[in-house]
């Protein structure tokens, strides 16, 4: 039976550069390598980057993309599917041809999908269109502050862009497994009546697209992993029945089991009877994961369904300012010197006529945000103060740091950071878009010039 191998490479914005090639040294019979640089943020920083003036798409991908051409150069035939388009995934793809151009890469298709940035249509709407998904309200407030919206598109345009002959995909906003389903369509030529080998193939997406998370990371077996060092990255051996396996590369650390399998699968799914992609909705209830071998997760049973009609779109929108500033606090009654502390420095900000959205005085290290026995007695703090409001009230905020080196506590460590930065403030705005509003194009480009 025919099978592929999808390894994912990255599974956010930052994630280890040398993830990809790391991979292809030590397993050279991928398929396919996908990353996912987007969380629901990434697009209002790269919208502030646009606004600037700088590149709207993640800026590390054209670097790692050239750390491979040696692995295209001695023959490898994998392919590259990717959310690194961001907000521009045009200007993406022209960096990525630039960088194997310098390379010295042979010649690779490249194709960039557009379609999945709706902020146009989420301006110009009427006040009833697009209500929240999660707050009783309407778009109406928040129009004119939008910074980004993008649907959540689904597999079909990388399927098409695979079929068309592309090594290299990049997209901006596409739903995390459809970063694997879109391989699996276009290697297997599933029809969209294979319902319960997409659900599969969107499994093996959603455990793999946060990278080292199903291999050991922020597990609750991290300490006693083998070479957490060395952690490899997932790679999903996939059936062309829809079966697969989570494994990851020989030689490397981390560690690959039923249990920890089950934690990802459990990761950011809502409803497990109702796991909603924009390529279909799965039911996560009858699930099995079997141990094979060492290393080796097998996993079935996944049940598919009919997809909504809808995409989500994650929009965001400027809320305001925030600033933060942390001072370390030691010796005796450590916790209220923290506390009074904190407190005298917001007193002194609303003393000068300015009031906060919202402000938080936290002492790190007490145990207070913890359920449970706290321990307020611990010689040792951090004093956390955020707060969030307008520019004006957090300038003053952040003026009246210093001040409290000769008027504040005596054992205060920290001041010599200097004043906080004043950083905006981005609200997540969650609304559903009609897939017949939302159309994809796919363009492509050689890696040897227009």
């Amino acid at each position: 039976m025919k099978k592929i191998k999808i390894a994912n490479a990255h599974g956010f914005l930052g994630d280890r550069q040398t993830a990809a090639k790391d991979l292809l040294t030590r397993a050279q019979d991928i398929d396919f390598i996908t990353f996912d640089f987007l969380a629901e943020l990434s697009m209002s920083i790269m919208a502030l980057e646009k606004k600037k003036g700088r590149p709207a798409y993640a800026k590390d991908f054209p670097s790692i993309i050239q750390s491979l051409v040696p692995f295209w150069n001695q023959g490898l035939n994998f392919k590259v599917v990717a959310n690194a388009g961001g907000l521009d995934p045009k200007g993406c793809a022209e960096a990525v041809r630039e960088a194997l151009q310098e390379a010295s890469a042979r010649p690779l298709n490249i194709a960039y999908i557009l379609g999945d940035d709706v902020l146009e249509l989420l301006q110009t709407a009427s006040d009833e269109e697009f209500p929240s998904l999660d707050r009783d309200e309407t778009i109406a407030p928040y129009r004119e502050r939008l910074v980004s919206a993008n649907a959540y598109i689904g597999s079909d345009a990388i399927k098409e862009a695979l079929d068309a002959g592309a090594d290299i995909v990049v997209a901006g906003r596409v739903a995390d497994p459809s970063l694997t389903v879109g391989p699996c369509l276009h290697a297997f030529q599933w029809s969209n009546t294979d319902l319960d080998k997409i659900a599969q193939a969107t499994v093996a997406g959603h455990l793999i697209e946060c990278g080292t998370q199903v291999t050991g990371g922020i597990s609750t077996k991290w300490l006693d992993i083998e070479d957490p060092t060395h952690m490899g990255f997932p790679i999903a051996v996939i059936h062309e029945d829809g079966l697969f396996s989570i494994t990851k590369p020989e030689g490397t650390g981390g560690l690959v089991s039923v249990e920890i399998v089950k934690e990802q699968l459990l990761y950011e799914i809502g409803d497990p009877d109702l796991y909603i992609s924009p390529d279909l909705t799965v039911s996560f209830t009858c699930i099995e994961a079997e141990e094979t071998a060492k290393n080796c997760v097998e996993v079935r049973g996944a049940k598919g369904r009919q997809p909504t009609d809808s995409y989500k779109v994650v929009a965001t929108y400027q809320a305001g300012f925030r600033a933060e500033a942390m001072l370390v606090i030691f010796g005796d009654q450590a916790f209220r010197k923290g506390r009074k502390l904190g407190q005298v420095l917001l007193e002194r900000v609303r003393e000068q006529g300015f009031e906060f959205d919202d402000a938080v005085i936290e002492c790190l290290g007490s145990g207070e945000a913890a359920p449970g026995r706290k321990d307020f007695s611990v010689p040792e703090i951090v004093l956390r103060i955020a707060v969030r409001g307008s520019e004006d009230a957090l300038q003053c905020f952040a003026k009246e740091i210093a001040p409290l080196v000769t008027s504040g506590p005596q054992g205060v460590a920290g001041y010599a950071s200097g004043r906080p930065k004043i950083r905006p403030v981005f609200q997540h705005y969650p609304t559903l878009i009609s897939k017949e509003k939302v159309q994809t194009t796919i363009y492509f480009i050689s890696s040897e010039g227009l």
